[in-house]
Order: C-alpha cells, then sequence, then structure tokens
C-alpha cells in the first residue's frame, strides 16, 4: 500500500471515533478549544504509528487522547488555582442544530456544567479512572492499561473518587419541558426584578456561580442561599432591560440543558444554565469570560441561530 492510500485508510478510521476522542478530552479538560486540540494531536500521532501492529484502535487512540489530557491537567492546575473568581467550565452546544449530541440521560449528567464543576476537586487520574469507567464503561483492565497501573488499583481509585462525589451530584432534574418553563420564568421574575416570584423558583440552599476569568465583571466568588441569589438576580438582570444598547434573549441547549444566551448584536456576552432538583433552581451558572464563549459562539455560527425569546 502506498504512502497516501495508507494515510488516507487512517483518515477515515481516525473519523469514526473522533466523536469518542472529544468526548473524553472534553469531560477531561472541561475545555472545548483545548480538547480539540487534544484530538488533533492524538491523530498526528497515530498517523506516525505503526498502525499495522494496532490490535485495537479504540484502545490505542483512547489511551493516547487519555494520557494527553492527563497532561494537560497537570500544566493546567496551577492555572486554575491562580484564575481569577470561579472557575467553570466551557459551554458547548449540545443540539441537532451542529452541537454535540447525547446518546443518553447519563450521559447528558456527564455533561452537565455542574458535573464537569465536580470533577473539579478529583486528582487527574481520579477524574481519569472516573469518567473511563462511570461514563465510557471501560473495564479496570484496559484502564490499568491506559494508565500504567494495576487494575486493583484503579478499581480503588474509582471507589475514592466516586465517594468524593456521590453526595454532591444533582440526579432529579425535571422533564425537559419542564426545565424551559422553569427557565422562562427564571428571566421574567429576574428581568422585572420579582422578589417575591423569583424566590419561589429557587432552592433553599440555592448557589449561584459567575466566571468573568478577570476580564468581565462578575462576582469573584459564589453566592449562596435563596435570598442572597434572588437579590442578586433580580437587581443584575433587571439591568438588562435598561441597558443602553439591549441585549437580545435566546434560548438553546448547552450542557444537556436549556440555557439562556444573551448576545451584543453579533457577539455572545452571556449565558446562564441552570440546574434543577425537586423542582426547583439549585445552581446558576453564569459564564461571561469572552474566552469561554469562543468554542460556542463558533458552533453556534455554524449552525441554526436559535431563536429569540417572544
Amino acid at each position: 500500500m502506498d504512502e497516501f492510500k495508507r494515510k488516507e485508510n487512517q483518515g477515515e478510521e481516525f473519523e469514526h471515533y473522533r466523536v469518542l476522542l472529544f468526548s473524553i478530552a472534553y469531560r477531561m479538560t472541561g475545555s472545548a478549544s483545548d480538547a480539540e486540540d487534544l484530538v488533533q494531536e492524538t491523530y498526528l500521532r497515530y498517523q506516525v504509528s505503526a498502525s499495522h501492529e494496532i490490535v485495537s484502535l479504540k484502545a490505542y487512540l483512547s489511551t493516547i487522547i487519555t494520557r494527553l489530557a492527563l497532561d494537560y491537567l497537570k500544566s493546567a492546575r496551577v492555572a486554575r488555582e491562580q484564575y481569577i473568581g470561579a472557575w467553570l467550565p466551557e459551554p458547548i452546544l449540545t443540539s441537532e442544530d451542529g452541537g454535540f449530541l447525547l446518546a443518553d440521560l447519563e450521559q447528558q449528567e456527564a455533561l452537565s456544567l455542574a458535573f464537569l464543576r465536580l470533577l473539579e476537586a478529583l486528582s487527574p487520574p481520579e477524574r481519569a479512572v472516573f469518567l473511563l469507567h462511570e461514563v465510557f464503561d471501560y473495564p479496570f483492565s484496559e484502564i490499568g492499561t491506559m494508565l500504567e497501573k494495576s487494575p486493583a488499583n484503579c478499581r480503588q481509585i474509582f471507589h475514592r473518587a466516586r465517594r468524593a462525589l456521590q453526595d454532591k451530584r444533582v440526579r432529579f432534574e425535571p422533564e425537559p419541558q419542564r426545565q424551559r418553563q422553569l427557565l422562562f420564568s427564571f428571566l421574567s421574575a429576574s428581568q422585572a426584578g420579582d422578589m417575591a416570584a423569583l424566590t419561589s423558583l429557587l432552592a433553599q440552599d440555592a448557589v449561584s456561580w459567575s466566571d468573568g476569568g478577570g476580564k468581565v465583571q462578575s462576582n469573584l466568588k459564589p453566592i449562596h442561599g435563596q435570598q442572597a441569589v434572588a437579590r442578586f438576580w433580580s437587581f443584575w438582570l433587571s439591568l438588562t432591560r435598561t441597558n443602553q444598547r439591549p441585549l437580545t434573549v435566546t434560548l438553546a441547549e448547552i450542557n444537556g440543558s436549556p440555557s439562556i444566551l444573551f448576545w451584543e448584536e453579533d457577539s455572545l456576552v452571556i449565558v446562564i444554565s441552570l440546574t434543577l432538583s425537586a423542582e426547583r433552581i439549585k445552581e446558576i451558572y453564569a459564564l461571561l469570560n469572552p474566552a469561554k464563549l469562543a468554542y460556542l459562539q463558533k458552533q453556534l455560527s455554524s449552525s441554526r441561530r436559535p431563536s429569540s425569546f417572544e
């Protein structure tokens, strides 16, 4: 087989696993743009490999992407510790209009902003083992090969990671239609400055997170409690109606959940996503850092633009 044909075949074989590799890298890093870079680096390494010696291409590529993601996390940890304000994952579009499609409800939960934020509490090896086994169903024997650890050690790491997360995961979200209703109600009450209506939508232990990255003004620390969260959002979102340059508001499915998008002309400036539990809003995630919104803006520009709120 000539070199051109070999590389062409490699490219076709690689494309079969591209979505899987991006899924692993994005959940490992919390960064869609960096996940794409890691997928490309995986492809480059595959191109120069002795492909005829590869027994399982899926296992081979998964090993490369996992090790690259581990190296990334080790170097990124210091930067995230020095990050100005709360660090939140990059949001991604998860709809049929050009987005990253989800297979089932478990995949949806494992892609939520709330879940990805929780993963930051794990060490890089814990994060890798937990995701590979819990989300992607890799057996501990394969994970051990990827991480150069014994299956027994991987099993211990997995149980330690699961214990660290089990009390913090939100698992009881309403049906999508109810999620959208709560989203509309939240936006309407906030923009109207209706404290009573907004408070009724929030859980007693509601938390609001903002990520401006030091580039856009935002709260540096999370806001805790039903009343404090209601006061903040009833004030802040009411300003969007009186802003000298009014913002356009649209709705899109972001990381598996209906979310609010604010636009200033053609620029995406704010994404607000809610985590819901027992028919109440448990967590609010507001992403304002332009660097965090760049990948999502690229997705949206290549898909059908979400329609505006009526």
